[in-house]
């Protein structure tokens, strides 16, 4: 039994998920409650204890095992979800090595030192001699106690060495305290406080622990307004946002993120009552930054930026990062909602809090889209006059951003917006964008490798009949398992298909919106229910989001031991003698395993619609067990209240959905009906298949 099954095992899963929604009732065979996730009355969350799953049938449409309930509550990866489960259930995972163990060893005493600074600074802020910044904080910054409190806000005195005797005092050398960034050593060897009668901001990591500061400068002659801590082994600032841990769950409820430029701009947001407010930390956002928001926390994303010109520039620069990680997400997987938004008379988000923090939600439903933003920027000065090299010279700068959206609809329109700004014909503009468009990854001629011969014989049997409920999830039967391997074996070796698998997905769901963005949306780790096989597909897809490494490279580097062996197993045919070799550790390089003995190709199998197949396959599966849930959903709610009408009437719409999605998969994978010749409508479609 895998470290992840005797999790499963030892935790039940609906006492754990009633620590965090207590609401959660037996209903029938499943648990429901209304979804802790989004806001609604009737509730359309359950978990299924026989197959420990959970699944939201209202506004996220998301579900899994007890994992992905454990890392979507918490904001964790699977790694820290792996390790706070095995604690609590007790499970020994694999033990590190000293080297591991002496460097988490020294990072934890590291954090432990910035707690206490932050600490400290807290401290001398209430002492006499902080009175000035007490009244620069609460007098011209308007905070409050709380706030204060919250962010634990502080004090860097005039002198020296503060920091310096206080943290020696308490056992901490000065290499360690260099190595933070609070203290800096000169050419000469003497060493001092970096941050010096500054106003001090301590900045935290996701899961909030302190990890550096800002320094606001209180002297009004010192040259430089704010300061850093350097870059240092807790420390990133292009890898962290300000006020992410404090806004972590506002974002994921309201699935939006605010992007502002300072840190009084979060922390006047924060005062006001508007908790998904976050800081980018620097000149512009990274492509770090957004993954830190997008697609695990929110789906729109706003900027929120300063309208002065270094503001614009910062946004100009933020959307070209966008642009390109948009490019590049082969995936499909991020499809972020930018919007832009422009504080009125020129104030930043702190004047504007300040002044008039009721209207802030009104300011933000006025951000306008990406493509309004830029053709209104780069546009302002073309005059009537302007002749037609501009004019080109405008397009060619812009349409870069302005085709970086998949949707071909979102791409006609901005098209149109442009030609109408520019008045040039549209036809012309189409044909630049030809010119600049990026070309598609191309295609594999032969089919590089194949997956293990085992996988097979199990995953070539007859599918379990549609109208029979699924088997249970926790033991995993070996047919399930083996599909699923092999689905995954195929993507691992093969990554850059999982855009033509999408591509197909689409395809499958035409221009139903409904389709699209609900049972035929892109594959993904909610197609998979193996916990190791979802994390997989986590990572792969985040390999794919990233041009610095090969994918295999990346996951090589990225997964940690109990994924390791997984990853091996699906990328080796003989497992058994890998085990042998390894002796239960891991000490074999896995770049070398990746690269090493490939399985014997079959001649004639076309690998991109084996690929397809199967995965159109494993889709089945999920929407079958989904339909269960649903249907049993929909009896409850038609034998209850008329408070679950409007839940009935939108599982309804779900189960047809699905049911139309399963016919045009059913079609896909030549398991079609005699139909009749000629246009199908939608609705004659669904007729045919409910």
């Amino acid at each position: 039994m895998s470290v992840t099954d005797e999790i499963k095992a030892r935790i039940d899963i609906v006492s754990y998920v009633q620590r965090y929604v207590p609401s959660l009732k037996k209903s029938g065979r499943n648990h429901k409650a209304c979804c802790p996730f989004h806001n609604e009355k009737t509730p359309s969350f359950i978990v299924n204890p026989e197959r420990g799953t959970w699944h939201c049938f209202g506004a996220c449409a998301e579900g899994g095992d007890i994992f992905t309930f454990a890392q979507k509550v918490n904001g964790w990866d699977f790694k820290e979800a792996l390790r706070e489960l095995a604690q609590l259930a007790g499970v020994q995972l694999r033990a590190q090595t000293p080297q591991q163990k002496g460097e988490d060893e020294k990072l934890e005493r590291l954090r432990g030192l910035l707690a206490t600074a932050a600490d400290y600074y807290h401290r001398r802020l209430q002492q006499p001699d902080a009175q000035p910044v007490r009244d620069y904080i609460f007098a011209e910054r308007g905070l409050h106690d709380e706030t204060v409190s919250g962010f634990q806000l502080g004090y860097a005195p005039p002198g020296w060495d503060f920091m310096l005797k206080e943290l020696r005092g308490l056992g901490y050398n000065d290499e360690e305290i260099i190595e933070v960034g609070l203290v800096a050593r000169n050419e000469s060897g003497t060493v001092y406080d970096r941050f010096r009668n500054r106003l001090m901001i301590p900045i935290h990591d996701p899961r909030g622990r302190v990890v550096g500061f800002g320094g606001r400068a209180l002297d009004p002659d010192d040259n430089v307004k704010y300061i850093n801590s350097p870059q240092t082994p807790l420390f990133d600032k292009s890898r962290l946002l300000f006020g992410l841990d404090a806004a972590r769950r506002a974002i994921r409820d309201s699935g939006r993120a605010i992007v502002v430029e300072g840190y009084f701009d979060v922390i006047q947001a924060h005062q006001a009552g508007y908790h998904n407010v976050v800081a980018q930390m620097g000149t512009s956002m990274t492509e770090a930054q957004l993954r830190l928001l997008s697609p695990r926390l929110a789906k729109r994303v706003v900027l929120a930026l300063d309208t002065d010109e270094a503001g614009i520039n910062a946004t100009r620069r933020s959307l070209e990062m966008a642009r390109g990680v948009l490019e590049r997400d082969l995936a499909g997987k991020l499809s972020v909602d930018m919007r832009i938004l422009q504080v009125p008379a020129g104030k930043d988000p702190d004047d504007f809090l300040r002044d008039s923090p009721a209207e802030w939600d009104a300011l933000l439903e006025s951000a306008q889209s990406v493509a309004d933003f830029v053709i209104e920027l780069e546009t302002a000065d073309l005059s009537p006059n302007s002749g037609l090299l501009d004019k080109q010279a405008i397009a060619q700068s812009l349409l870069p951003i302005l085709l970086a959206s998949e949707t071909d609809l979102l791409r006609q329109d901005n098209i149109q917006k442009l030609a109408r700004r520019l008045r040039i014909r549209e036809s012309e503009l189409l044909a630049w964008a030809k010119s600049i468009a990026p070309a598609s990854p191309p295609m594999p001629a032969v089919p590089p490798d194949l997956p293990p011969e085992y996988f097979d014989a199990e995953y070539d049997a007859p599918p379990p009949d549609a109208d029979q409920p699924p088997p249970s999830k926790i033991a995993q039967p070996a047919s399930l398992r083996a599909a699923e391997g092999y689905c995954l074996s195929l993507l691992l070796r093969n990554p850059h298909l999982l855009a033509q698998v999408n591509r197909k997905l689409r395809e499958l769901a035409g221009d139903n919106q409904l389709l699209q963005n609900g049972p035929l949306r892109e594959l993904g780790a909610d197609d998979f229910s193996s916990s190791r096989y979802r994390a997989l597909m986590v990572h792969l897809q985040e390999s794919l989001q990233q041009d610095d490494l090969e994918p295999l490279d990346f996951l090589a580097q990225r997964i940690d031991a109990e994924l390791q062996d997984e990853l091996v197993a699906l990328l080796r045919e003989d497992f058994v003698v890998l085990s042998q070799s390894l002796r239960g550790n891991f000490q074999v390089d896995l770049s070398d395993i990746v690269k090493s003995r490939r399985p014997a190709q079959r001649p004639g199998l076309d690998l991109l619609n084996e690929l397809i197949s199967r995965a159109l396959q494993l889709r089945q599966e999920r929407l079958r067990d989904e339909r269960v849930d649903m249907q049993y959903l929909q009896e409850e709610a038609q034998t209850e209240a008329d408070l679950d009408r409007q839940l009935d009437d939108r599982l309804a719409i779900e189960v047809k959905l699905s049911v139309l999605a399963k016919a045009r998969i059913d079609l896909a994978v030549g398991r079609q009906r005699p139909v009749a010749s000629g246009p199908v409508s939608q609705q004659q479609e669904l007729a045919r298949w409910i």
